[in-house]
């Protein structure tokens, strides 16, 4: 009975042993060896593998995924105009040297999040400080956000860390000057209004002025036109009379004295004071213009 109980102890120390020297890395995951506190090994090939038991070696995990990191606090910048304005950002990241980043880090994510905060920080500041605050909002964001993922990039790869990506959430002015910048803006936005107006204005009017000069132009040149065609008009219709009456001389006295008495007594209260025996009214007592017996 002893010798069972003694068999199944062993039996049970040796599957703890073996247990102890078998470890498995998660493809999500990198395992890195140690041997008395000296990193013997890094391995980033998942599955199943060996070790000595401990104390003689141990394993730590480094989480190999993008991760995030997302300060809930907004920071503070002064560009180069002296404006305060305060930026919200975020970091993706990544451990890319386990060996490094336990090395220089520890193998801690709060250490590196610590690490890839206060760089994000000293990258932004660098950069804004050069900036106006309409490059930040808008014309030179993108490149802003280059440069600034560029030089954390380059310390971060120092200790073991990729930089996967760093984004700005948002840009805004501090709020004690807030109130004073969006006055100036409307005062600008002012100023522009009233000298599209005002170039609009200028531009109606020599718009109308020239229009008017066309039409001015058009009336006088119509006018023109119509005066030649009228005085074509009458120089042929006087030249067709001319034919007319010189085929008939005693005609045309007629139908000239006839235009006469129209024109002569066009109104009732027309008034005449003549001669009855007068040229004038010689029609008057005969068709033929000749004196009455």
């Amino acid at each position: 009975m002893n010798r069972l109980i003694v068999l199944g102890v062993i039996v049970l120390a040796l599957v703890a042993a073996a247990g102890s020297c078998l470890f498995v890395v998660d493809q999500r995951q990198t395992a890195v060896v140690f041997a008395l506190g000296e990193i013997r090994r890094v391995i980033t090939e998942p599955g199943l593998h060996f070790k000595l038991p401990p104390p003689f070696q141990n394993v730590q995990y480094f989480d190999r995924r993008t991760l995030t990191m997302d300060d809930a606090d907004i920071d503070r910048f002064i560009t180069s105009e002296k404006i305060n304005i305060q930026v919200d950002s975020f970091v993706k990241w990544r451990i890319v040297d386990a060996r490094l980043f336990f090395i220089s880090l520890g193998g801690s994510e709060l250490l590196a999040q610590d690490r890839i905060g206060r760089q994000l920080r000293s990258a932004l500041n660098n950069e804004i400080a050069r900036m106006t605050v309409s490059q930040v909002i808008r014309t030179d964001r993108d490149a802003l956000v280059v440069k600034v993922s560029q030089e954390v990039a380059e310390e971060l790869i120092k200790v073991g860390v990729q930089n996967v990506d760093v984004r700005l959430k948002r840009v805004d002015f501090a709020p004690e000057v807030a109130e004073r910048v969006y006055d100036r803006m409307q005062s600008e936005r002012r100023r522009v209004a009233n000298e599209r107006r005002a170039t609009g204005t200028a531009d109606s009017e020599k718009i109308r002025a020239d229009a008017d000069r066309q039409r001015e132009v058009m009336i006088a040149t119509a006018y023109r036109d119509a005066q030649v065609e009228r005085g074509q008009g009458d120089a042929e219709a006087s030249r067709l009379f001319a034919d007319a009456f010189g085929k008939d001389p005693e005609f045309a006295a007629f139908y000239r004295s006839l235009e006469a008495y129209r024109a002569s007594f066009n109104s009732r209260g027309d008034l005449m004071v003549l001669d009855p025996q007068a040229d004038f009214f010689r029609y008057f007592r005969g068709a033929d213009g000749a004196p009455a017996n």
